[in-house]
């Protein structure tokens, strides 16, 4: 005599074995998704680290060959101050874009794992209205 049928746990045994299977199977998805994503934050990670290393080094050659240059010009005339923070001005722009840029970079970054975030709550919510 099968017990479990009498009482009526057998469909309710069924039903939990099911969802043990489904959920081993959207948790290993779920880790492949965060691999993915780790690989993708570690991708930007090193672009952003090798950006600020280039953004330094270009910055101290450009500032001081090409200020020099401008200044060594104007050097006997009435406008060298004009032409020192106009050179000034220049290369504060410059910087600003750049910085600008690594910014955008960083605010990509910080939306890491958000997909499978998205996905775990989603699971989370479903797991939730069965039970």
């Amino acid at each position: 005599m099968n017990w479990l049928s009498l009482l009526g746990l057998d469909e309710w045994l069924a039903r939990w074995h099911t969802s043990l299977r489904e959920g081993a199977v959207a948790a290993e998805d779920r880790f492949e998704l965060a691999h993915l994503e780790w690989q993708q934050l570690k991708r930007h990670g090193f672009t952003l680290l090798l950006l600020g290393a280039v953004l330094l080094v270009l910055t101290v050659v450009a500032f001081l060959s090409l200020s020099a240059a401008v200044l060594l010009q104007f050097w006997d005339s009435p406008q060298r101050a004009l032409v020192a923070w106009l050179v000034a001005l220049a290369w504060l722009l410059l910087w600003v874009g750049a910085a600008a840029w690594g910014w955008s970079l960083v605010q990509r970054c910080s939306n890491a794992f958000a997909l499978t975030q998205r996905e775990l709550a989603q699971d989370w919510r479903e797991l939730k209205e069965r039970l």
